[in-house]
């Protein structure tokens, strides 16, 4: 195997404005539009024949990339997953210098957090780790993580 890096993470909403509206929150800008409709090679490629979508590819100044997608078809109801213990992805991760601030503008936000408050637990040479969960529109888990 060759990676070389992570290029983006694939996030899919069903209200791709109210979404972006979201991240863009959280620090991210578009970057490119996805376009709006794959067929043929595009299409195979993610296991479909066809599809219709909204989306953009978003950066955030830390250079991490998401793919945010509200497909119209297909279209799949629901929520992404009812636990944390479910198969796959459970959660995106981001790391934060002041993990207070952040937590104050999305309670602001009326963000739904999974805890009352931030967790310590221990880090690496004896520091102390912070963290707390959060959901974004569609009930995706994201984690602020400040590194002690």
């Amino acid at each position: 195997m060759n990676i070389s890096g992570l290029l983006h993470i694939n996030i899919n909403c069903r209200n791709f404005e109210r979404s972006q509206q979201f991240y863009e929150m959280l620090g991210f800008k578009v970057i490119m539009p996805v376009p709006a409709e794959g067929s043929g090679d595009a299409a195979a490629a993610v296991g479909m024949q066809h599809y219709r979508l909204k989306g953009a590819l978003m950066k955030h100044p830390s250079r991490i990339v998401i793919d945010l997608l509200e497909w119209e078809e297909p279209y799949a109801a629901g929520l992404p997953y009812e636990s944390m213990a479910h198969p796959g992805i459970a959660r995106v991760a981001f790391t934060t210098d002041a993990l207070d601030d952040d937590i104050a503008i999305l309670a602001q936000a009326d963000v739904e957090f999974l805890s009352d408050g931030p967790a310590q637990v221990a880090g690496p040479r004896d520091s102390k780790v912070r963290f707390i969960c959060f959901k974004d529109p569609d009930g995706t888990v994201l984690e602020l993580v400040e590194m002690g």
